[in-house]
């Protein structure tokens, strides 16, 4: 019995998934939640705008005070402000603040006291201008003042002997004793006698106590002694994000929390080191103190310009892909086109506005397919709306320019562009204006695009014609006019081509005549695909024969070599590793892959996406694995992948990021990939960028002048969901 093509079209979309599931299932990966970290900037009163913060403390409520110069703040829901509470207290102006058994302290010139314990405690003091102090066992006080230890007991001021040196400003009550240190040396204090405790390396700047264990934060490093003898418990170590360390503190689960000079690290008990720095972490890199709330085991962060938590919360991957769902919907939807936000002021998303960028059509295709993907894995209604609207803007970018098949990089109403204004043309509508010089990556996008919406979202005949009709004018519009893409000065666009005089003028060791051969095949089989019709078969092995574009095709990424001297258009081709093309090359594979001509073409296919894929595999790329693991591999990196979409942030301002001063990690001499790191960091500690860049580069940013959209998390996300990678 003969089927239909609608109801063939129906099969493949309910079999070829089961097909995938049954081959993958055993990797399938739970979204069970985890545990994702963002940042949370509290604002400042007014009254605080210009004040210079010194301590921070949480009491056994979770109340969060901050010393300041201008008197004892405290945390009112987000806001910082002048604590008032106590009526008695809130005209003087306190000298330190401290805590003991989850009371707040306060030190005056002429006493200290709390409001803890029916507001019983109060100590009396010979009036001074005291600087500091801490509290242990039975009330016992150590003030510094003058440059000078005190000890207060039981009323009596003494002064304490043996520390030879200037007094460090910070002290830490132990029992009934106290460690205090001066320059190199932590001493131990019981009554009135500090003797040397342990010798640091270099200047000793905090300390905390874990377990039984005082970890001594120095301007180097940090190491760990024993509280009992001294003896080492832990080496130092140098090997940091940042090594000037200010404060300490200790995680609930043991971690240890590191203030720095150039922001806050966690080190978890097994080592791993999460690294918390840059606007997108924290109002300012210079942490001035740490604490950690007894309540919920938040752990806030005291800085030269605020205060911050870093907040943990339980996320799911799918939740976190409803975020970034209802971010693009809600502020970067310019026309339909998923758009970058640019941030007049940095990082303030009131100042947004919604820019055109060169690559508009490229990302506005990721994000139509990843709620294609979406509609495909939820039947959710929402989400085959969203992909449409896009597509409609898709549709545009073909329909403006006037030239059949000639789709623009964007649109914009006239005299509003904003980027590259030399590539913009007039449209026939005097209020709009499109963008020309059209790149090879703008119809690698459509045709993944296209393909996706094809297979996926479109429910009828009619909706799966929509996509042709948009999709064959482009191909035809390159077979027309030579294998090039004609703009309106009638004049090949710079990198919209496709002719063997263009493609084979480069050696193998050059990726451009690999990918431009896979990218012409792709779209040539997909368009068969779609019409049915012989011309773009007979194309395909035309390429394939005369020219020999599956030989291209099938040469082996790893043969890419440094080939300097190969100029086009200015450009050195051959002088180092172009990761655009990367992606160019794995959101080709889908389309080259899925709609091979010949069973034979699709095995010798995933042969070359696997070579490929080997090279790529380090970044742990969810996108690039996902395309790898849909060509039918069983070795994907599944595992990397999840890592990459977990540790993904939510905030994609693109702040100012800098690794370069970090000891814990290897960097890399000049090199043909641009790798500059060895070590592969988590995204929420690296620039953020779109898949078409390098992960192992050090630093980068914009100083947080522009918000991406979030279809690079949504994209890989919703095309796992798709392939069952993610249930």
């Amino acid at each position: 019995m003969r089927t239909s093509s609608a109801y063939r079209d129906l099969l493949l979309k309910l079999v070829l998934p089961l097909l995938l599931l049954a081959g993958h299932l055993a990797a399938a990966v739970k979204d069970i939640a985890y545990l994702q970290d963002s940042s949370i900037k509290f604002q400042t009163a007014p009254e605080l705008a210009d004040a210079t913060y010194r301590r921070l403390i949480i009491d056994r409520d979770g109340v969060v005070f901050v010393l300041t110069d201008k008197g004892v703040a405290r945390l009112f829901e987000s806001t910082l402000a002048l604590d008032r509470s106590f009526r008695p207290l809130s005209g003087i102006q306190a000298l330190d603040i401290t805590e003991r058994q989850g009371n707040l302290y306060y030190l005056y010139e002429d006493r200290f006291l709390s409001n803890g314990s029916a507001g019983e405690p109060q100590f009396p003091l010979a009036k001074a201008a005291y600087t500091s102090f801490a509290l242990a066992d039975q009330n016992t006080g150590l003030l510094l003042v003058d440059g000078k230890l005190k000890r207060s007991f039981q009323g009596n001021l003494s002064t304490v002997e043996g520390i030879p040196g200037e007094v460090g400003i910070r002290f830490l009550p132990y029992r009934n004793e106290f460690f205090a240190f001066s320059e190199n040396v932590v001493y131990r204090i019981f009554g009135t006698r500090a003797k040397a405790f342990t010798r640091a390396a270099s200047p000793v700047t905090a300390m905390v106590i874990r377990s039984g264990e005082l970890i001594v934060g120095t301007k180097d490093g940090f190491y760990g002694v024993s509280l009992n003898d001294g003896t080492g418990t832990t080496p130092l170590n140098t090997k940091l994000p940042a090594n000037e360390i200010t404060s300490l503190a200790v995680g609930i689960s043991g971690d240890l929390w590191v203030g720095t000079t150039q922001g806050v690290f966690k080190i978890t008990k097994a080592g791993q080191i999460a690294y918390y720095a840059s606007k997108r972490w924290l109002s300012d890199d210079g942490v001035i103190d740490l604490s950690r709330s007894v309540t919920d085991g938040d752990v806030y962060v005291l800085t030269k310009a605020g205060l911050c938590k870093i907040n943990y919360e339980p996320l799911s991957l799918q939740e976190k892909a409803a975020f970034f769902d209802r971010k693009v919907r809600q502020r970067h939807n310019r026309y339909g086109l998923a758009a970058e936000l640019r941030l007049p002021k940095a990082g303030d998303i009131t100042s947004a506005e919604m820019i055109d960028t060169d690559n508009d059509g490229s990302w506005s295709n990721y994000y139509m397919a990843s709620q294609a993907f979406r509609y495909a894995a939820t039947f959710d209604s929402e989400a085959r709306s969203n992909a449409w609207r896009t597509f409609e803007a898709m549709e545009r970018l073909e329909r403006l320019p006037g030239l059949k098949g000639f789709p623009a990089r964007t649109f914009e109403r006239k005299g509003f562009k904003v980027s590259d204004p030399d590539r913009w043309r007039d449209a026939a509508d005097p209020n709009w204006e499109w963008k020309g010089h059209t790149s090879s990556d703008e119809i690698a996008a459509h045709t993944f695009g296209c393909a996706v919406m094809y297979e996926v979202a479109a429910k009828s005949q009619g909706e799966r014609e929509r996509v042709s009709r948009f999709y064959l004018k482009i191909v035809n519009h390159i077979i027309q006019h030579d294998w090039y893409l004609m703009d309106s000065d009638g004049k090949p666009t710079l990198w919209g081509r496709w002719h063997p005089d263009y493609v084979n003028q480069y050696p193998a060791t050059i990726g451009d005549r690999r990918l431009n051969s896979a990218e012409i095949v792709a779209s040539l089989q997909l368009a068969y695909k779609m019409s049915g019709k012989n011309l773009y078969k007979q194309k395909v092995y035309e390429l394939f024969d005369k020219y020999g574009y599956l030989t291209n095709i099938l040469t082996s990424a790893t043969n890419a070599a440094p080939t300097p001297g190969h100029i086009y258009e200015g450009v050195d081709m051959g002088n180092e590793w172009n990761h655009s093309d990367d992606l160019l090359s794995f959101i080709t594979y889908w389309a080259l892959h899925r709609f091979a001509l010949t069973d034979e073409l699709r095995v010798q296919y995933a042969r070359t996406i696997k070579e490929h894929w080997e090279l790529e595999k380090n970044e742990r790329n969810p996108l690039f694995d996902f395309i790898y693991m849909a060509s039918g591999s069983r070795d994907y990196d599944a595992d990397g992948a999840i890592w990459t979409l977990r540790k993904f942030p939510l905030d994609l301002v693109t702040w100012d990021i800098r690794n370069s001063h970090r000891k814990d990690i290897t960097k890399l001499p000049d090199n043909f990939r641009r790798q500059e790191l060895k070590e592969l960091l988590p995204p929420g500690e690296r620039q953020i960028t779109r898949w078409n860049t390098g992960p192992f580069i050090l630093n980068g940013g914009d100083g947080g002048h522009t918000e991406f959209a979030g279809d690079e998390f949504l994209l890989p996300y919703w095309m796992g969901r798709y392939l069952r990678i993610i249930r």
